[in-house]
């Protein structure tokens, strides 16, 4: 009988899709939640919090492999040091972590940066948190989601009449499903250090993007790019953020876009 795996961060955007391919794959699941709930369909749901490690040594005992997709705006660093100690306790054998492509790219030096693009300092610490865990690791690096993209655009159009957008910055937005399968896919394989990039199709412009969007929900509003100041954000404008070479993601922006105006029909 094969131990479960676990999944932090299991009722997310991206951990909510890994969960059901695990179980499509014959693995029993178990996901750890800050709050308890009643196992079914060969999931068990243990409590905890990686934020603090509280619950995590009995959260992560009988578990060979941990798929680590609790992740936020800030403290990935914290969460990824308590959840490597409490597996290197338990005798982990595979820990696998999601980050994003730009992590050793993108320079968080000033106080700017860090209010803008501290979430790539606190991804950059994670990684090496884990690769030093003592825990057989893989990391996967990877574009922004589509949900995140659309999540941010719908923040900037909440202006009247304008829509503030980052100027000169690029993206090359991937779908998180594809993100999961690959998850899945390391998961169930042996540890594999940092494995190539994975990223959406196309490379658009944050205007680009932004028209699409106002398009596609029948808004109306003057997109006013606003260049941003500090080292992070001319990183960004550089292409830190991208990875052309491994535009190996299928959806596109567009793809994305006609699938939500269906569902919200």
């Amino acid at each position: 009988m094969t131990s479960p795996i676990m999944v932090t961060g299991g009722t997310g955007t991206l951990g909510r899709l890994v969960v059901p391919l695990l179980r499509n794959a014959g693995r029993e699941v178990r996901v750890l939640s800050r709050s308890s709930r009643e196992p079914g369909n060969g999931i068990e749901f243990v409590t905890g919090d990686v934020g603090t490690g509280e619950g995590l040594d009995a959260a992560v005992k009988g578990v060979e492999t941990i798929v680590h997709c609790a992740g936020s705006a800030k403290g990935d660093e914290d969460k990824a040091r308590n959840l490597a100690q409490a597996a290197s306790r338990a005798g982990v054998r595979h820990l696998v972590y999601i980050s994003v492509v730009g992590t050793d790219r993108v320079p968080v030096v000033s106080g700017i940066d860090r209010a803008m693009f501290g979430y790539f300092a606190a991804k950059r610490d994670a990684e090496h948190i884990v690769a030093e865990s003592g825990v057989p690791w893989t990391t996967l690096r990877a574009t922004q989601f589509h949900d995140w993209i659309l999540m941010t655009l719908q923040q900037m159009a909440k202006l009247p009449l304008v829509m503030p957008t980052w100027g000169g910055v690029r993206f090359q937005p991937v779908d998180s499903g594809e993100v999961a399968t690959r998850l899945v896919e390391l998961a169930l394989g042996e540890p594999a250090g940092l494995v190539p990039d994975i990223a959406g199709p196309r490379v658009y412009g944050m205007d680009e993007l932004a028209r699409g969007y106002l398009r596609a929900s029948g808004k109306r509003r003057l997109i006013m790019p606003v260049r941003t100041p500090g080292k992070a954000a001319a990183a960004y404008r550089a292409g830190a953020n991208l990875a052309p070479e491994r535009a190996v993601g299928r959806r596109t922006w567009e793809d994305f876009l006609a699938e939500q105006v269906r569902q919200n029909r």
